[in-house]
Parts: C-alpha cells; sequence; structure tokens
C-alpha cells in the first residue's frame, strides 16, 4: 500500500518561536505533518495500517481481505502481533486506496460468500476509517467482519453497527482478575460491547484462547461461558489453543516475553474446555 502524501509545503527558512527560538525547517515540517496526519486520522480518511493478506475461512465466512490496523491499548500475554501495539509503526494508507483494492476482490468475494475483515491492534483504535470503510464495503454489497477484544466498544458508532454484518469477538477471560492478568486491562468494556451487539441482534462469533496456566482454570471458562451464553446472537465459539509463533517478534522487539516455555493445550484440556461451552448449549469450534 503507498503512503500517503499530505502535501505539506517546503519551508524555506527557521521559523521564531514566541520565546525567541527557533526550529529549522524540517523540524516545522515534522511538526505539521504530524497535525495533519492525526486530523486525517480522526476524520477517518486515512489509517494507521499494518498489514492486510487474503485468507480463507480464517476471520469469517468465506475468502477473506484481512486488513490488520495498527495500535491497540491491551498488552496481552499471548498476543502474536506485538508489532501492531503502536499507531506511530503503521503506514498511512488512504479510505480510497483501501476501497479500491476491496473492488479489486469482489469477484472473489461474491463466488466465496467474503468480504472484508478489519483486525488489528485494534481497528476501533481508528473508530472513523472503520465506520467510513465499512459503509464503503455495503455499497458495494461486500460483506463486512469487525475483528476485536471489544475493549473500546464505546468507539463503535451506530452508523459504524449499522453497516456491520459480523463481529469477532474475542472474550479473553470471564474473571476479571484473569482478565486483567491476561490483558492489563478491565473486562467490563467488553461485556457492555457483548450486550450492545445482542441488543442490536448483530451476528458474532466468540474467540477465547486457551493458555494452559493462564486461562485453563475451570471457574475462568465456565465465567466466559456464562457471560456467553446471554447473548443469543453468539452463532459460535472457537476455543483457539495457545501457540508460540509470536514469541520471536517479541524477542526482535526487544520485550520480554512472559510465556516463554510454556506450552500449547493438549487434547484432553481442549475437549474439557469445549465441553463447558456446549454445556451452555453453544457450539463451539
Amino acid at each position: 500500500m503507498p503512503a500517503v502524501n499530505l502535501g505539506l509545503p517546503s519551508v524555506g527558512a527557521a521559523i521564531a518561536l514566541v520565546d525567541g527560538s527557533s526550529v529549522s525547517s524540517e523540524q516545522a515540517e515534522l511538526a505539521e505533518l504530524h497535525h495533519l496526519e492525526m486530523e486525517a486520522i480522526h476524520n477517518g480518511s486515512v489509517a494507521s495500517v499494518h498489514s492486510w493478506e487474503l485468507v480463507t475461512a480464517v476471520d469469517g465466512p468465506g475468502t477473506r481481505m484481512t486488513l490488520f490496523l495498527s495500535g491497540c491499548l491491551l498488552r496481552c500475554q499471548y498476543c502474536h502481533n506485538p508489532d501492531t501495539w503502536k499507531m506511530k509503526d503503521g503506514l498511512l494508507t488512504t479510505l480510497d486506496d483501501l476501497v479500491a483494492r476491496v473492488k479489486r476482490y469482489k469477484g472473489v468475494f461474491d463466488s466465496t460468500g467474503g468480504g472484508l475483515t478489519i483486525s488489528g491492534g485494534e481497528p476501533l483504535m481508528q473508530p472513523a476509517f472503520v465506520a467510513r470503510l465499512f459503509e464503503e464495503c455495503h455499497k458495494l454489497g461486500v460483506h463486512t467482519t469487525l475483528d476485536t477484544s471489544g475493549f473500546l466498544g464505546k468507539s463503535a458508532s451506530d452508523k459504524m453497527l449499522d453497516n456491520l454484518d459480523l463481529v469477532l469477538l474475542d472474550v479473553k477471560s470471564g474473571i476479571p482478575e484473569t482478565y486483567k492478568e491476561v490483558t492489563g486491562r478491565d473486562l467490563a468494556p467488553t461485556i457492555a460491547f457483548g450486550d450492545r451487539l445482542s441488543e442490536r441482534n448483530i451476528p458474532v462469533w466468540v474467540r477465547f484462547v486457551l493458555v494452559p496456566g493462564l486461562t485453563d482454570a475451570v471457574d475462568n471458562v465456565d465465567a466466559v461461558a456464562e457471560i456467553v451464553s446471554r447473548w443469543p446472537n453468539v452463532q459460535r465459539v472457537e476455543v483457539l489453543p495457545f501457540h508460540q509463533m509470536g514469541e520471536d517478534k517479541w524477542d526482535r522487539l526487544d520485550i520480554p516475553y512472559p510465556l516463554h516455555g510454556s506450552h500449547p493445550p493438549d487434547e484432553a484440556l481442549l475437549v474439557r474446555v469445549r465441553a463447558q461451552f456446549e454445556a451452555r448449549g453453544l457450539t463451539v469450534f
């Protein structure tokens, strides 16, 4: 995706400040660039994008374009994309460029029942852009999916939800203390967002990452199942086995990895956890 040229004018001389000091033309240009970038992100005409890919049967139905936005407030211990945490590390990309890319793959989406999934990071860090892109997708007849933790659910406007066909909602734990241990944040906003989606009857696929020694306690899984079972719009629960594929990224970024040496769940644990969800009448994958 091309970087955005915001059309900044060249500044030919140092700029005097109120205190009598000055900044170079380069410093002034960088300051103006930052201001224009943030204004464009705020109105949704551009987004800080980490990457995108075409996937099948992973991030929603059919073949999908999954767009990964940069920026996330959670610090999940098992995060496999810590390189998406900071918005400043993404590539500024225009709404028009992404709409053109969606149009390019519309035939694939139509033939497979797929569409666009916006993930991250946390896409609700850039809600204006998400709302505008989903609106453009619906104009094209393209299915839309939001992959979110729900922590920033208050940022999702009613207009965004009007153009939303499916939510992949990560319910990372059911006990508040465990949720905070896993993510560094509070559980309540996710539940509130799930309640809002239920009130609007927006289809939801719940995702739960199973980490031995962290999220696998019987009472924690029961608590997740209790929360989820009260949402009649939940179509399925995906129990995702923890893996170590993200550890190399933590190492490259020189971030201490909290789950070094942890192992994926064995089959017996997967069977037990899936059975806990099924006992609530939920469809489990």
